[in-house]
């Protein structure tokens, strides 16, 4: 090789490693840019659910500790009314049945929104509770499978609630199913939530791709903020199944 062609030839290695080093820092930044970007939509999604939790545990409070005490006091009042009319007997007798009956309601609307069983007892014993209120309040057989005892961070364990509430209430409003099953299982450094219905299921990635609606939004904003995975499996006429799989 000739002293040009020498020259040439380092000098077109030194263009290629100009090349590839611009080449890799450009692929360096993209990389950081990328997880950056994540970073910061997990942030904001823990925020928007740090938010919406905060004045869920505000109303929460409003309910049970303002309007409660006052629907009380009203009760009472009524059934302190003297009358000899048996009209107006029977008219008190109503009037105090629907205030149990909204107290009843008001105390279920508070539980709901902050589960006092959550924050003193853990994440397992809210789930059974909230499973044996619905089971009893609607023609949905559930089943609950929990052979191990959960003990998560305050705010894993409020995300894992919320994602099944919310996949109940969507069973109940739009499954027309008879059966429902919620299994939660830990495998080493993970722990596995699956369900299944046997209601009518719907075809999902059309849904995904049309309106993926405010229920799977949640549904998948809860898990990608624990840095899980999520997926869903429905056909129309074969029921719908759920898998979300959380790091631990």
């Amino acid at each position: 090789m000739g002293p040009q062609e020498k020259a040439l030839y380092q000098s077109l290695l030194i263009v290629v490693g100009v090349v590839g080093i611009i080449l890799l820092y450009f692929i360096i930044t993209i990389i950081r840019y990328q997880r950056r970007s994540l970073k910061l939509h997990k942030e904001k999604i823990q925020a928007e659910i740090d938010t919406l939790e905060k004045e869920r545990r505000r109303i929460a409070s409003d309910l049970h500790d303002e309007l409660g005490p006052l629907l009380s006091a009203v009760k009472l009042q009524i059934n302190n009314l003297n009358t000899t009319d048996p009209d107006d007997e029977e008219m008190i007798g109503k009037s105090s049945t629907h205030l149990d009956s909204i107290i009843r309601k008001l105390r279920e609307i508070s539980n709901n929104l902050m589960p006092n069983t959550l924050v003193r007892k853990g994440l397992q014993k809210a789930i059974t509770e909230f499973i044996d209120n619905n089971r009893n309040a609607y023609a949905l057989e559930i089943r609950f499978i929990c052979e191990q005892d959960l003990h998560l961070n305050q705010q894993k364990e409020v995300n894992i609630y919320r994602i099944i509430q919310e996949i109940l209430h969507n069973t109940i409003k739009h499954a027309q199913a008879s059966l429902l099953i919620i299994k939660i299982v830990t495998e080493g450094n993970r722990l596995l939530l699956m369900t299944a219905d046997n209601g009518k299921g719907f075809d999902y990635f059309a849904k995904v791709k049309d309106n993926p609606g405010l229920g799977l939004r949640n549904l998948q904003s809860r898990t990608e903020v624990m840095g899980g995975e999520f997926t869903c499996q429905s056909e129309p006429g074969k029921g719908t199944t759920y898998t979300i799989e959380i790091p631990l």
